[in-house]
């Protein structure tokens, strides 16, 4: 279960047409109380899709009844016309529902430069709204219908003993380097939460979560993480409850984008410890996550540990040479700034790989999470628009 796990809440995915094969690609989730809080994180991509600029201007309110997000074109780079394009999606949304448009959230994910084709999404938003239910199956279509180059639907569910819970989905498989937010991910909760602890929790869990995966330093000019909270279950959580279960919805999400990742045949797990601080291990992990040399080396399963010491040298962070030590798989390769054991004697030939970084400076850990860089990434991106 997903969106539709928490009470309150009703979700629908439908073939608008706006993708050209037939497939779903046009989602709606619907808050139906009685309590309406939301919260977003966004891009930090200077060049932003409309519908994120839309949502920003809503989420202020901290307040949302419905999230309608498609697929198959981003409506980024748009102009004046794609802002448009997504006012008056929100616009049929709020008519069909009864609520305010400044109540509906808007999300987007395709190819970056086209409009969107209105005389599909429109007529698609009816037909989504026809089909709102709280069950199991809606969720999925939901999440189904926010698809690019993912492989499968992603999503997560985890509930309370206290009688409350989070439920979400997400997507993404490409263009992801995540920077407060995924591609694309609609999060929701039952619990009873003002918007703006909302906020602070949903900022705690992607810090932690979303934006620790790194597949290939590409930084969405869409990535949206919204979250809507029903209070259908009429129990109020504590602060750290409550962003502790969000957390790990949120991981849980995240693991599946990552070994989801377009072409990956390896997932890689960078883990950074004995910094001086946090922020130190994050630039350390993701320097080393988005290295071409790293990434190639672990398609290759081949435990070449000079090019993750070339790849963490080049980070703005505090490093001390002969007190690094790096292992991958559990085989410390390299300490006190030399060979420390031979290279053949790491396996990499499985799917997972595990690389530890040790700068025995200090005290702070941070883990990225990333994928190799393979052959069926080069072909499936470089033919993308085509």
């Amino acid at each position: 279960m997903s969106v539709t796990g928490p009470a309150g809440f009703r979700a629908a995915g439908v073939a608008a047409g706006i993708k050209a094969a037939g497939a779903r690609d046009l989602a709606l989730v619907v808050n139906d109380g009685p309590q309406q809080s939301a919260a977003g994180v966004f891009t930090t991509n200077k060049v932003k899709a409309a519908p994120v600029l839309w949502s920003q201007q809503v989420l202020q309110e901290h307040k949302l009844r419905a999230i309608v997000l498609n697929s198959g074109c981003a409506n980024a780079c748009t102009g004046p016309e794609g802002f448009q394009d997504t006012h008056a999606t929100a616009e049929k949304v709020a008519d069909v529902l009864g609520v305010g448009a400044i109540e509906v959230a808007v999300c987007s994910t395709g190819l970056i430069g086209e409009r969107l084709p209105m005389d599909a999404l429109l007529p698609g938003v009816d037909s989504a709204a026809g089909a709102l239910d709280a069950g199991e199956q809606s969720g999925l279509d939901a999440a189904t219908a926010v698809l690019t180059t993912d492989s499968k639907a992603k999503q997560a569910h985890r509930a309370h003993g206290n009688g409350w819970s989070v439920g979400g989905f997400a997507k993404g498989a490409g263009m992801l380097a995540p920077n407060m937010a995924t591609m694309l991910s609609v999060i929701t909760t039952d619990v009873v939460i003002s918007g703006a602890d909302l906020d602070a929790a949903l900022r705690s869990a992607t810090g932690v979560t979303f934006d620790r995966l790194d597949v290939d330093g590409g930084t969405s000019t869409n990535d949206t993480v919204l979250v809507m909270a029903s209070g259908a279950s009429g129990v109020e959580a504590s602060s750290e409850e409550f962003t502790e279960l969000l957390t790990g919805v949120c991981q849980d999400l995240v693991r599946q984008l990552q070994d989801d990742a377009e072409g990956a045949t390896k997932t890689i797990d960078i883990t950074v410890r004995g910094a001086v601080s946090e922020a130190d291990a994050v630039a350390i992990g993701r320097i080393v996550a988005e290295d071409n040399l790293v990434k190639t080396a672990m398609f290759g399963s081949d435990p070449n540990w000079g090019r993750i010491a070339m790849a963490l040298g080049r980070a703005q962070a505090e490093i001390d040479v002969d007190e690094v030590e790096i292992a991958t798989n559990g085989v410390t390769l390299y300490a006190d700034g030399a060979t420390a054991r031979d290279r053949s004697e790491a396996d990499l030939s499985g799917r997972q790989i595990e690389i530890v970084i040790d700068l025995h400076l200090g005290e702070h850990a941070a883990t990225i999470l990333s994928t190799d860089l393979s052959h069926d990434y080069v072909e499936e991106n470089s033919a993308y628009s085509s």
